[in-house]
């Protein structure tokens, strides 16, 4: 099963995470097929602090990946960030 889950990077106490798809089996920071975006949540003021490329998350969830409970959440503020925006 492929699943859209957050993969952490940065240093300690400097969280910075990646949006990847991965097989289900792998760990949370192994080996994936492809990073769709990112999420740092530290961001400051100027910075992004999501950014999500839609088109391929699409095509992932049409092919049957299955997003965690967290990236389901990002992804659904993105979509409010980026309509608000337009």
């Amino acid at each position: 099963m492929v699943v859209i889950r957050l993969a952490r990077r940065g240093a300690k106490k400097r969280p910075f995470y990646h949006v990847v798809v991965a097989d289900k089996r792998s760990p949370r920071d192994g080996r994936s097929i492809e990073t769709v975006g990112y999420f740092n949540p530290l961001a400051k003021a100027m910075e992004k602090k999501i950014h999500l490329l839609t088109d391929k998350i699409q095509h992932w969830l049409s092919c049957g990946a299955q997003p965690s409970e967290t990236v389901a959440q990002l992804i659904k503020q993105y979509s409010k960030q980026t309509i608000n925006a337009a």
